[in-house]
């Protein structure tokens, strides 16, 4: 009776447990299936491009030699992950569901890069300032009062020796290994070149990843003038470096040529130095001569990796960033025509559709949308590197804010220049109408990013700067009129605000503005809100490889 009473009980209980487990585990697969739901959103808001080129004009050599680049182009990208976030392997095996795995992929990470890096998965909270260049417990406090005069560097990060005190170790150290096979690697491409400036850069890079002195092989990247194929690879941009701004990340971009858009674009860099002297500021900020040994030119990229990958895609390139290399041979402004279009035709069009007055929507295009790009890039080499009252050059003068301020010069010294050559003829296929609603459009493109970033903040510095300059007004529809007239007195005046805080290197002023205008206003923010059920895509992914390319 005893033993009967007591299996009665555990049955009682067991049921009773049952029922208090099964409504609990109900809602937690209705909790996980909404989240994985949430996940596949964001994933569907990036669009799918395929990154082909035409290869018929290639050979033998030439194709191998794009297969090796890729390659070396995957130890970047496994690079970046260390910088940006630590061990990718040990993150990503950590996710257990596929969509929120996808989306952690295309972030390098669990924060959301096109909404101001916010985690996506709660336990890792806010993203690290310094990302993983210094360590995450470092103070600010702590890194000034560091005495090693690489601390700064581009190339270098800080880790903590046994005793907790800080120490500076070079990239070629930190990521030995990795960069020891990037190097073999780069060499057997250097072998397979036929160009022999491209075969140089390569040997020279190759040496620069084991050594970080990049300075012989950027010199050399400037001299290559025939080549068909082009590889950017190494530690490049600092945006990843929100505490300070001195880190470079790595990255890789793999190039093919196209010839023809090329040649129609050289005859603008002899023009540079007519071109800075006609900037609308003060004659104290336009005395350096820009380099005219820079380029023109016009790729498809067939792989991007690292920091070029992350979040919004890169659509054009300005390098190198050596203020020295600059000086001396200018540089490179390479267009990426099939990325440029993927964004144009699947992003900015429909937005344009959406926001823009229906009787400028005409001025909506690509070309128009391609020069204003690529005069971005040529207007990074004008304006001032140096600060007039000793303070150094404007990029350690400005720290941290540098890069939303250059992005912000680039982007209205563009659109300045592309108007100049207009009117002067030398640009007959498009009209300054199309560039000023064009460029109107592509900041509702950029904002959609949020603030976050270099160029967000740059463009909502640019779009506050112009509404209140009464250079565009909104209607009651939500859409927005471009005033031709006020438009280039307003693109006067916000060229000459930002190249004179660089000029006098005013952190404080510059910081001071950055922080009450590079965000995005309630009425803006309503109206970005309304494109989510237009389903436009926020940016692009890749399909992209040597299966892809048919390698």
């Amino acid at each position: 009776m005893k033993r009967f009473s007591i299996l009665l009980c555990a049955v009682v209980f067991a049921a009773t447990a049952m029922q208090g487990c099964g409504p609990q585990k109900k809602e937690t697969k209705i909790n996980q299936a909404k989240h994985d739901s949430i996940m596949q959103s964001k994933v569907n808001e990036y669009a799918t491009v395929k990154l082909t080129t035409d290869k018929s004009f290639l050979n033998k050599n030439e194709k191998e030699l794009l297969a090796v680049l890729i390659d070396v182009a995957k130890i970047m990208d496994d690079i970046f992950w260390q910088q940006t976030l630590g061990d990718k392997n040990l993150f990503l095996d950590s996710i257990k569901n596929e969509p929120e795995k996808k989306f952690a992929l295309i972030n390098y990470g669990p924060w959301d890069r096109l909404d101001d890096n916010k985690a996506f998965i709660e336990k890792y909270g806010p993203r690290p300032l310094g990302a993983n260049f210094y360590p995450k417990d470092m103070t600010k406090a702590e890194f000034e009062k560091l005495d090693n005069p690489d601390k700064g560097s581009l190339y270098t990060v800080i880790r903590r020796n046994a005793d907790k005190s800080l120490k500076v170790v070079w990239y070629h150290d930190e990521y030995k290994q990795q960069l020891t096979k990037a190097a073999e690697l780069l060499r057997k491409a250097a072998a397979l070149a036929e160009d022999k400036g491209f075969k140089t850069y390569l040997e020279l890079r190759a040496d620069a990843l084991l050594s970080s002195n990049y300075w012989p092989s950027d010199m050399a990247w400037m001299d290559m003038k025939n080549n068909h194929i082009d590889f950017v690879v190494g530690p490049i941009e600092h945006y990843q470096d929100a505490l300070f701004g001195y880190k470079a990340a790595f990255e890789a971009f793999v190039l093919v040529k196209d010839m023809e858009w090329s040649k129609t674009l050289d005859k603008f860099i002899a023009r540079l130095p007519q071109l800075q002297k006609q900037l609308p500021v003060d004659e104290k900020f336009k005395k350096e001569v820009p380099g005219t040994s820079s380029q023109l030119a016009v790729y498809d990229v067939v792989y991007y990796a690292g920091d070029c990958n992350a979040g919004g895609k890169t659509i054009a390139i300005n390098l190198p960033n050596d203020e020295q290399v600059q000086a001396q041979k200018g540089s490179r402004r390479l267009q990426l025509k099939n990325t440029m279009k993927a964004k144009f035709d699947d992003i900015l069009l429909p937005i344009s559709q959406k926001l823009t007055d229906y009787s400028q929507l005409k001025n909506v295009k690509f070309d128009a949308f391609f020069n204003n790009i690529m005069f971005h890039e040529v207007a990074h080499g004008l304006g001032i590197k140096n600060t007039i009252n000793g303070k150094g050059t404007v990029s350690k003068a400005m720290k941290e804010i540098y890069s939303a301020f250059e992005e912000g010069k680039a982007d209205i010294l563009g659109l300045f220049l592309v108007s100049k050559l207009i009117e002067n003829g030398d640009i007959d296929y498009i009209t300054k109408q199309d560039c000023y609603v064009t460029f109107m459009a592509s900041i509702f493109r950029s904002v959609r990013f949020g603030a976050a970033d270099a160029h967000g903040k740059a463009n909502m510095m640019c779009f506050n700067f112009f509404e209140k300059a009464g250079a565009f007004t909104r209607s009651e529809k939500g859409t927005y009129l471009v005033n031709m007239d006020k438009m280039k007195d307003a693109i006067d005046k916000w060229a000459a605000t930002i190249i004179t805080f660089q000029g006098n290197g005013d952190y404080d002023g510059a910081a001071k503005y950055l922080k009450e205008n590079a965000v995005i206003n309630p009425q803006l923010q309503k109206d970005l809100d309304g494109l989510k059920s237009a389903n436009i895509p926020k940016d692009i992914i890749f399909e992209q490889g040597k299966e892809t390319l048919g390698l």
